[in-house]
Order: C-alpha cells, then sequence, then structure tokens
C-alpha cells in the first residue's frame, strides 16, 4: 500500500508539474518499487509457506525499520537553526529544487532578493519579491514534524510485521507431513 502510494504520489507531482525534477521523482517510484517487491516476497513467502523467502523478507524489513525509524527520528529532533541550515545548503546545491519553489511559492532569492540573478516565479517581473527562506522555513517544521510522526508510524507497523513474521516463519506447515521434522 504504502509502496503504490509513493509512485502515485511521484506521477501525481510530474503531472501536475509540482516536481521538476527527475531526481526526486526518480528516487520515489525507485523506493515505491522496492518497497512493492519487498511485500511481494512477504506474500509469496506466507503463501507458500517458504522459509528462506520468509527469513529474507523478515531480515530486509528489518533493515527497512532501522532505516526508516532513524529518518523519522532525525526528523522529529532538528531544531529551527538546524532546519534552516540544511534548507540552505538544500538551496545551494540544487537548481531544479530551486526552480520549483521560487515558482510555486512566488518567491526570489534564498535570505535576500537580488534583482540581477534571474527567477522564475511571476513577481519577478514587477521586482517586488520576497526571499524564499522565511516562505520554506514556515511550512518545514510542520512538514517535518508531519513525516516524522507518519514515520515513527509505520516503522512500528513494519516491526510488527518482522515478529509476525518470525511467529509464521517458524511454524509448522500444515500442508507438510505430520512427522516431518520442521
Amino acid at each position: 500500500l504504502v509502496s503504490l502510494l509513493l509512485i502515485g504520489i511521484a506521477a501525481w507531482g510530474i503531472g501536475f508539474g509540482l516536481i521538476s525534477s527527475f531526481r526526486v521523482v526518480g528516487v520515489a517510484i525507485a523506493v515505491g518499487i522496492f518497497l512493492f517487491l519487498i511485500a511481494l516476497v512477504g506474500l509469496i513467502g506466507a503463501v507458500k509457506h517458504h522459509q528462506v523467502l520468509l527469513f529474507f523478507y523478515m531480515i530486509i524489513l528489518l533493515l527497512v525499520f532501522i532505516v526508516q525509524f532513524s529518518v523519522s527520528c532525525a526528523c522529529l529532533a532538528l531544531n529551527k537553526e538546524q532546519q534552516s541550515q540544511l534548507l540552505e545548503v538544500g538551496w545551494n546545491n540544487t537548481n531544479s529544487a530551486r526552480t520549483d519553489i521560487e515558482r510555486n511559492l512566488n518567491c526570489c532569492g534564498f535570505r535576500v532578493f537580488d534583482p540581477n540573478e534571474t527567477c522564475f516565479s511571476d513577481c519577478f517581473r514587477s521586482r517586488q519579491c520576497q526571499p524564499c527562506a522565511p516562505i520554506i522555513e514556515e511550512y518545514s517544521g510542520m512538514v517535518l514534524r508531519f513525516v516524522g510522526g507518519i514515520g515513527l508510524f509505520f516503522s512500528f507497523t513494519e516491526i510488527l510485521g518482522v515478529w509476525l513474521t518470525y511467529r509464521y516463519r517458524n511454524q509448522k506447515d500444515p500442508r507438510a507431513n505430520p512427522s516431518a521434522f520442521l
């Protein structure tokens, strides 16, 4: 479900022109496909009662839990100054995201508006633009808390999946010979 949601959101972002960066969309689609394949491995392992597939599913799900839990905690632990530094590094290192932000938020420049630089927002024609940093910082705290909370929720459902997979993996196959060793 989460994998299909990621793929759908990436396609929606491209379809409506909100995201023009191929890297961002490519990463979202790749993560969605990876999660879909992992879910497929778990489903096939559960239906066939295949112990090796269930073991790999359990290990990969545990690794995904560790990464997702770490990223969620990092999102929730950032203070305003760290958020500002992170946003400035991101602003300076990418041109496509900068263009998208300037066009969608109708702002120019990061901390100060410089009329001599190129800008893709509508306000640039009238030379009455605001800098983008205050607008981005207003939303970044809210978005980081939201992403961190959703990430924590899904990370705990993943650890529940690891536990259930461990329990199911160690059960005898009901279709197998009752006298056979597990």
